[in-house]
């Protein structure tokens, strides 16, 4: 129950009790308080993941990878626009070891995937370096005999609750490892992906519902790079995608997953014409609404497509995503669903935006625009109105959404290499470069850098937002990172 309701509670405690000789206007007059205070903490107690008051942040969870709206966005309020390892740090965690997963945060509770590859940091991948070297020096080989874990964490004070084994065989897969894909939660149970093809399911309490290899269940991972996609949560499943090619001749495929069994609920084969280290894709899967309808959206291998829910049928699909052929057209970024607008990041060139509602090759009849220089590594953000884009070397852009029209471009934040992926507050894009450097600037039509906060480890992680607070990886340690130094 949240503070409000705690107040109201205690009042109630201490409220007189009416006796027998007391004036009716007396009466009256206390069961309407009484009455008004009752029906405030129902209205507060109902209302567990948002909590609005004058003056108050608004407190929201951050169940998935993108956030509460699965689009980078939330409604959070009060969060600050400056920081350093020293100011408006809340709390921090040591970790053994860095990652690409984002914190996953419900009510008073954090669910972090720990990796135990090369404790302290990036171990040489990641060290700050000037942007000029553009072949950054590849880590050492490590041992695979280390585990991947789930840590679920006390929110207000960072303190570790329970850990989880997840999977043996961690291991540095160029520049990521084995704790990459990022946890999703519906408020009592949590499920987790590993790199090396393990989904587990547990309860808040850390009891194991149940635990499934989707490398051995169908076919072993191929991409170059390490398996990383997030799986997506949406109702009563997992949506799952495999999108691989540059080490395997077995086919890219899609699941529905039933979130409480485990159980797969269809398996859809997706074909691609890509070659060579084209067919993968490091995207996590997008949900499509609109008039009714959902559907799941997936890019890689060349194209994006679209599902059904119930079945994973194949509804449509567009091309143009890798207009030469080439053979190392691997895709990182998400989808980004805003109303019935789809964005389609590739590398860099093109960047495709497609209206909703086709059937079958939809590739010009859907087409709104294409941008040429979209981000390769972090998903774009929007407001509804502008699309943000960073990209990996920190070249910024700013587009309508509905039109594609270019509203500001080649904007420069701090110099470096993004991994992770905007996140726009309060009317303010926050960025994180792999040195751990934060770069604020303003959503609208004007570029205005607003600050820029520096941290020490590398940083693959995208900052996830809750209850006043910023969680924010960097190096070994999660930062709890808040307005003033006390927890909200």
């Amino acid at each position: 129950m949240n503070t409000w309701a705690n107040l109201v509670l205690t009042a109630l405690s201490n409220f007189p009790t009416a006796h027998e000789d007391d004036y009716p206007v007396k009466k009256t007059f206390g069961l309407t308080i009484l009455s008004f205070m009752i029906a405030t903490v129902a209205i507060f107690a109902i209302n567990t993941n948002k909590v609005s008051a004058e003056g108050s942040p608004v407190a929201e969870n951050w169940p998935q990878w993108r956030g509460p709206n699965l689009d980078g966005t939330t409604s959070e309020t009060g969060l600050p626009i400056t920081w350093s390892d020293t100011e408006n740090i809340s709390w921090t965690l040591e970790m053994p070891a860095w990652t690409g997963s984002t914190p996953i945060i419900w009510d008073d509770t954090i669910f972090l995937t720990v990796s135990y590859v090369q404790r302290g940091g990036g171990g040489g991948y990641g060290r700050r370096r000037r942007q000029s070297q553009a072949t950054p020096v590849q880590p050492p080989a490590q041992s695979r005999d280390l585990n991947v874990e789930l840590w679920r964490v006390n929110r207000h004070d960072g303190s570790i609750i329970w850990k989880k084994f997840l999977s043996d065989g961690d291991h540095q897969e160029r520049k990521q490892n084995m704790s990459s894909p990022s946890p999703v939660t519906d408020g009592k149970y949590v499920w987790v992906m590993t790199g090396t093809g393990w989904l587990r399911a547990f309860d808040f309490e850390g009891t194991e519902i149940w635990a499934r290899n989707i490398s051995n269940d169908y076919w072993k991972f191929g991409l170059n790079w390490g398996f990383a996609s997030s799986p997506l949560l949406h109702e009563d499943a997992l949506y799952v995608q495999v999108l691989h090619g540059m080490k395997t001749d077995d086919p890219s495929y899609v699941l529905r997953i039933n979130k409480m069994t485990g159980e797969t609920v269809w398996m859809a084969e997706r074909p691609t014409d890509a070659i060579s280290e084209s067919p993968d894709s490091y995207s996590t899967p997008a949900l499509l609404q609109y008039d009714g309808v959902k559907e799941i959206v997936i890019t890689g291998g060349d194209v994006v497509t679209g599902h059904n829910l119930e079945t994973g049928e194949e509804l449509w699909r567009a091309d143009g995503l890798n207009p030469r052929n080439d053979r190392n057209y691997r895709i990182i970024a998400s989808p980004v669903v805003i109303g019935d607008i789809i964005i389609a990041p590739t590398r860099v060139r093109p960047m495709l935006a497609l209206k909703a509602g086709g059937r079958g090759d939809v590739t010009t009849s859907h087409l709104l625009w294409s941008f040429g220089d979209g981000p390769d590594v972090p998903t774009p953000v929007s407001d509804g109105k502008l699309l943000y884009i960073v990209g990996d070397n920190g070249v910024v852009h700013c587009l309508d959404l509905a039109t594609g029209e270019v509203v500001y471009t080649n904007q420069r934040i701090e110099p470096g290499t993004y991994s992770a992926s905007p996140i726009l507050v309060e009317g303010k894009i926050y960025i994180i470069s792999e040195d751990g450097v934060t770069s604020v600037y303003r959503a609208g039509r004007e570029f205005e850098i607003l600050a820029t906060n520096s941290l020490p480890g590398y940083t693959l992680s995208t900052p996830a937002v809750s209850n006043g607070h910023f969680y924010i990886r960097a190096g070994d340690r999660l930062y709890a990172i808040a307005e003033g130094t006390s927890d909200r």
